[in-house]
């Protein structure tokens, strides 16, 4: 069994050609059944009479010579057209289409910034506006992997070196082993410790894969309790925890991701507070959804950082968040835990020195 042309072009001209082919078949078979009877009809000379019978052979002749003509110039003009037809639907269906496809071969070779030309109407602009949204996805992907890796391995290089270092220093005996010494070492294999279970938790929370347990919670209970864990650790600095949280506001999420992000905020405010200062922890309901915020009195965000603190590894502070152990990705993991609990967080800032505030949202029950 033969097979069909691979072509679009080609399968588009056949595909004219065989309706063009039905088209003048079905007329002279038509033609040929019912043109004799209409042309003894139009002569005068219906079927059976005998003057029918008696009709000229040179009419019948030019009769059919001239139907033989007409169906001969109506096929040529029927494969004219197709092939009109043809070359038209190609340059609107298969140019786009195989641009696409060439597209998508040097996508397919890393080639991530490539683009398609959104024009033309209907499906083909769609399909070319959807190519484009699916490049600028993947484009947008693989930065965040390449950024990924980089700062994954600035962040380790940093405990490793201290590590390795420590570990000759003791092995040469130019370094006395002391309880100091240990504890150093020890807490550098805590923070890659920790930074490995972040980035775990990170991909499982991007990838939608956290296990989530999804009930009607009360967002002020939640709220209460964490900030009551937080209390020792603001008080040991004279922080203030100013808690406005009314009763009934019942939201759909996991309690424990809730605490979490609320745990994160919390955290992030005592430590970039000054001492004796006080962080403002408030839940209202804003339309089908409950916000929790969480105000601090610290440092403040520019609009530009105000959209890139929740990127992964990024630091308002760079040298002062590390010296203070953070690692950088606990608010891109709040932003996948609230996006897989169908809500969004967002920072706010009336700028440098005026203090930040972190939202929550999450849907009513």
């Amino acid at each position: 069994m033969s097979r069909l042309p691979r072509s679009l072009r080609v399968r588009l001209l056949l595909a004219n050609l065989v309706v063009a082919g039905a088209a003048l078949g079905t007329v002279v078979v038509a033609v040929s059944l019912v043109g004799p009877g209409y042309f003894a009809e139009a002569m005068g000379h219906l079927p059976g009479d005998p003057m029918g019978d008696m009709m000229d052979a040179a009419t019948r002749a030019a009769f059919t010579d001239a139907v033989r003509n007409a169906l001969l110039a109506a096929g040529v003009i029927a494969v004219a057209t197709a092939v009109v037809v043809s070359l038209a639907i190609s340059v609107a269906i298969a140019g786009p289409v195989t641009r696409l496809a060439a597209a998508a071969r040097r996508i397919a070779h890393g080639h991530y910034a490539e683009r398609v030309p959104e024009t033309g109407a209907g499906e083909i602009g769609q399909l070319a506006a959807s190519f484009n949204a699916m490049t600028e996805s993947l484009e947008a992907t693989e930065q965040r992997r390449l950024q990924l890796v980089g700062d994954v391995a600035h962040e380790l290089r940093t405990p490793l070196a201290t590590l390795d270092g420590h570990l000759e220093g003791l092995e040469d005996g130019v370094i006395t082993p002391s309880p100091a010494t240990w504890q150093l070492l020890r807490a550098e294999t805590a923070r890659l410790a920790r930074l490995v279970s972040d980035l775990q938790e990170l991909w499982r929370a991007e990838a939608r894969q956290l296990p989530l347990r999804i009930e009607p919670v009360d967002a002020s209970t939640v709220a209460r309790d964490v900030v009551e864990r937080f209390a020792p650790q603001a008080g040991a600095r004279q922080i203030t925890l100013d808690a406005d949280l009314p009763p009934g506001l019942v939201v759909r999420a996991d309690r424990d991701r809730v605490a979490q992000i609320l745990g994160n905020y919390l955290s992030n405010a005592i430590r970039y507070s000054p001492d004796g200062a006080a962080v403002r922890v408030r839940a209202r309901r804003a339309d089908a959804s409950v916000e929790i915020s969480v105000t601090d009195e610290g440092p403040g965000l520019t609009p530009a950082q105000r959209t890139q603190v929740f990127e992964r590894f990024y630091r308002v502070d760079p040298s002062r968040s590390r010296a203070l152990g953070g690692s950088g990705i606990g608010l891109a993991i709040a932003r996948a835990i609230a996006g897989a609990m169908d809500g969004r967080v967002w920072a706010a800032s009336a700028g440098p020195g005026h203090g930040s505030t972190f939202n929550l949202a999450l849907p009513v029950a």
